[in-house]
């Protein structure tokens, strides 16, 4: 599989792991200390159990195979998530796609904390309800709308934003009961870390 612009390494169709036990605490559980919290964030809060964290945790960072997410849209930009399994390089890199272009933009990536260029909340959410009906990569509105979430960086959210995240939690299995505290783990973990500029030129624009 090759994505013009990012072909250094043995990039994999990622997409089918999403419905794995174990995905979703691998990709967000690190985002749920807000430094507020004395809890412990564990797999269950995304309805997995460490075993499956575990397990899937091998596969999504085996060196000899770098999954990637797809999330084309079908009006404007879309992203793809990658994860870069170089030994004693590990990291996960974020992706633009634009209409008309041959290359994909890096502007951010994951090592531990975030570093990069972020989108507001009604950014991510344009990402996330806008699914290209013809390119290959993920659909549903849910977990599109988590494998861009990192990329947030807007200290001011809509009232309407907890309810939402909650609501994509819970469609892909966190427990109904806790989703809205796991959610306002993840949204204070990254509004505080946000360093979003609203003089910035959005790259979604293509700047």
């Amino acid at each position: 599989m090759l994505i013009k612009g990012n072909d250094d390494g043995p990039l994999v169709a990622g997409e089918l792991l999403l419905a794995r036990p174990g995905f979703w605490s691998n990709y967000l559980l690190a985002m749920c200390s807000d430094g507020a919290c004395a809890e412990r964030p564990v797999p269950e809060w995304f309805g997995d159990d460490g075993a499956d964290a575990d397990a899937l945790g091998e596969v999504l960072f085996d060196p000899e195979h770098w999954p990637v997410f797809r999330v084309p849209a079908e009006d404007g930009p879309g992203a793809v998530v990658i994860y870069r399994n170089l030994v004693g390089d590990y990291g996960t890199d974020y992706l633009l796609t634009h209409p008309g272009r041959t290359y994909a933009q890096q502007i951010a990536s994951w090592e531990g904390d975030f570093s990069g260029i972020g989108l507001t909340w009604h950014e991510l959410i344009h990402v996330a309800d806008n699914p290209s009906s013809t390119a290959e990569g993920v659909q549903d509105t849910s977990a599109r709308l988590l494998l861009v979430l990192p990329l947030l960086t807007d200290p001011d959210l809509p009232e309407a934003a907890p309810g939402r995240l909650t609501a994509a939690l819970t469609v892909v299995g966190a427990p109904q009961n806790t989703a809205s505290v796991t959610a306002e783990h993840l949204l204070a973990h990254l509004t505080r870390r946000s360093r979003h500029d609203p003089t910035w030129k959005s790259p979604l624009s293509g700047s």
